[in-house]
Formats: structure tokens, sequence, C-alpha cells
């Protein structure tokens, strides 16, 4: 075994929030179970990432009870399921360690934000030496309020609002930063299938 499938963040804590209904892809469960299945049926090692945030009483607090995997995923026997405090996979957890001992050198990267803890493992991934594969639509994000506006808009506000980068030039623009440089960037559908695609 030297690939490992990391689904990262895929968890209710972002379903409870309002901004949930401008997800830039509402089919994030489906093309995650899609991955899974394909890396289970290979072989591939699973890892599940959940983000924590102890004592804040935000969503992400465990004490929430939303700090799990959204409804429709599943850890499967002998999968790890990590959970961070910090945006990449790596720093907070022991997943080089885990990887490591798997002797996993290839890592395909899935799940919630596109570009901020997905982006952010594929990188530090990259920069730790793994051949890392980065599944577009297998991530998720929103729109980005501009970083000059009020704190606390509505989700009405925000995307009103002409500064709001929307959630689609967020994903283009983490692809143009990863592809050629961290990651290979490809879809469900070439991963499923077995080919590479806008390397």
């Amino acid at each position: 075994m030297n690939r490992a499938l990391l689904v990262i963040d895929v968890q209710e804590s972002f379903r409870t929030r309002p901004l949930w209904r401008a997800v830039s892809n509402p089919q994030i469960v489906d093309r995650v179970d899609e991955l899974v299945a394909s890396a289970r049926a290979g072989g591939d090692l699973v890892v599940w990432v959940l983000h924590t945030e102890p004592g804040t009483g935000t969503v992400f607090d465990p004490a929430s009870g939303h700090v799990r995997l959204i409804d429709g995923l599943a850890v499967g026997p002998g999968e790890p399921l990590l959970t961070k405090t910090s945006h990449n996979a790596f720093t907070t957890t022991n997943l080089q360690q885990l990887l490591t001992s798997h002797g996993v050198r290839e890592l395909t990267v899935c799940g919630i934000r596109t570009e901020q803890c997905c982006e952010t493992t594929a990188r530090l991934g990259s920069d730790l030496g793994y051949e890392v594969t980065f599944v577009t639509d297998a991530t998720a994000t929103f729109p980005i309020p501009h970083w000059s506006a009020p704190a606390g808009q509505t989700v009405e506000e925000l995307l009103a609002d002409p500064r709001t980068l929307p959630a689609a030039a967020v994903t283009e623009r983490t692809e143009y930063a990863l592809a050629g440089r961290f990651a290979t960037v490809t879809s469900v559908a070439a991963m499923t299938g077995g080919m590479l695609t806008r390397s």
C-alpha cells in the first residue's frame, strides 16, 4: 500500500451554518463516497480527518455534537479517524507517522474547504515529499467576504456584496495555485476511471 485518500473535514459542523446553502458542491458527500469506494476497492488507505476547536462553543467544538462525518459517510474497518486543530491535516495530528507506517508515498486529497484545509494539506503534503493528487470536484467551499467587509454579514449581504469572491473563483484559484507546483489537479471521474488530468 503506497497510496492514501485523505477525506478532510466533511463534517456536520458546516451543514449547521447558514452559509451551507451557498456551498459550491451540494453533491460533496456523493463525490467523496465515490472516491472512498474506489480507494477501498484498490486497497488504498482511507484516512478521515475532522476539524475541532475545543472549548470555543462553536459548531467545531466537540461538545456541540456536530464534529462528526456528514450523514451518508462512514469510517470503514481499520480506517483511521483523526481530529485536528490546525488548518492542515499534518501539524496537530500523527498523520505523517501513520502514513509512514503504512508505506504511503502518494496522497489523494478531498473534502471541505477547497482553499483552506484541503489546499493547505496538499501544499504541506507536497513539501513533505508526497506525490499529491487534488480532486477538485470532491471538495467544497463557500463564497469568501472581502477582507474589509463588516463582520457578521448575513448570507444575503455576503452574496449581494460585489466584493465577495464567488465560490467558483475560489476553487479556480486553488487549482491554479496547486497545479504543476504542489499537486496534480483532477476529477472524480478521472480518478475512478484510472486516468489523471489537468496536471
